[in-house]
């Protein structure tokens, strides 16, 4: 699969490659050529394993907005991989350390062995774009401390060995920049992958913020088309009267209004049956109070049958002059019913409990 990622890693390879063979084209006199053979080696075994080196336990680790596995270990590297930036992984520490090593030692060993003579020479001088690329992918790798102590080294012993204007001149400058630049890149793409992941995160968060609206906007709708199926006909009365109501119509004004509470309070415990015995239980004169304060907002429409069901056989059989009928925070109680009626002492004594039924809820009791 051809890609951006593959197409640079070749870019590298190849590049590194034509470098290191700038170092066997010899156009003059190489007094340890086995050491100039082992250093490319050296070499080109480091930077390749720089590029290509990625670890499970880095490459493995959660990106942005991902949980990480329980008892999962992150390295360090997996710094880059938060807040929305993807792209090349950190370089491990082993490959670090071969990366500085290679910075020091290579412009050493190349400079004695050619000889005095050639130090100047091509042939002898491709370390100094060598090192700088093999930083320039140290410092892509997420790792700019050791990029430019590697730097730091190539420009030490490249001015010892062929003086500083000459290393300069014959490449120490364009090192110097590709650095320079892969770090400004890096830091660029890695901005700009944040500012991305953090508009993303804003969008998600606007939608979800504009379908709780719609949502919301769509309920009250179905409560207004409820509240007016049902006191609808009684404000046409009310209005066509002029407000001069008969008992009856006052009798269904309240039902309306005990409807249109139980709506409000207590959606979940009301189904068709529930509703058809509170409306009798109001016409009889009792007065009743629904409220669901939450209790219900794990259960399924399943268990929520079950549960109604049963409130409606208690209403059914419910005799109080006052109902109220609430949810429970209890884990087992669903729903409490609780009646209350007048003792026969008088209007002065306090109403006394003669109903009292706990919902138990399915599975739980």
């Amino acid at each position: 699969m051809i890609s951006v990622k593959n197409v640079l890693v070749v870019l590298a390879v190849a590049f590194t490659a034509y470098l290191a063979a700038r170092g066997l084209s010899w156009t003059g006199t190489v007094t340890q050529p086995l050491v100039v053979v082992i250093t490319l080696a050296f070499y080109l075994a480091t930077t390749w394993l720089c590029i290509f080196w990625e670890p499970e336990s880095v490459r493995g680790a959660p990106r942005a907005g991902e949980a990480q596995a329980p008892g999962a270990h992150t390295e360090d590297g997996a710094k880059a991989l938060v807040d929305g930036i993807r792209g090349p992984l950190p370089l491990p520490a082993i490959a670090q350390i071969l990366a500085l090593s290679c910075a020091v030692l290579v412009p050493s060993a190349i400079s004695v062995a050619v000889g005095a003579a050639s130090r100047t020479a091509p042939f002898a001088t491709w370390y100094l774009g060598g090192i700088g690329a093999l930083m320039t992918i140290v410092m892509v790798r997420r790792r700019p401390w050791t990029a430019w102590s590697g730097i730091l080294a190539l420009t030490v012993a490249s001015m010892l060995w062929m003086g500083p204007l000459n290393a300069l001149a014959l490449g120490l400058v364009g090192s110097i920049v590709w650095v320079t630049c892969a770090q400004l890149l890096v830091y660029s793409m890695d901005r700009a992958a944040r500012d991305t992941s953090r508009l993303t995160r804003l969008q998600r968060a606007a939608t979800g913020w504009q379908t709780s609206q719609v949502v919301r906007q769509r309920e009250r709708r179905v409560q207004v088309q409820k509240a007016l199926a049902v006191a609808g006909p009684v404000l046409t009365r009310t209005v066509a009267h002029a407000g001069m109501l008969t008992d009856a119509d006052r009798l269904e004004a309240r039902i309306a209004e005990g409807k249109l509470r139980d709506e409000m309070r207590g959606p979940r415990l009301l189904d068709d049956e529930v509703r058809a015995e509170l409306e009798r239980a109001r016409r009889r004169g009792a007065n009743v109070t629904v409220l669901d304060e939450g209790g219900l907002d794990d259960v399924d429409e399943e268990q929520l049958g079950v549960i109604r069901a049963q409130l409606a056989d208690a209403l059914r059989s419910a005799a109080s002059d006052r109902l109220y009928i609430r949810t429970s925070p209890d884990e087992r109680v669903a729903v409490t019913v609780v009646g209350r009626s007048p003792s026969g002492g008088g209007p002065s004594d306090e109403d006394s409990v003669d109903l009292w039924l706990e919902i138990p809820h399915p599975g739980r009791a």
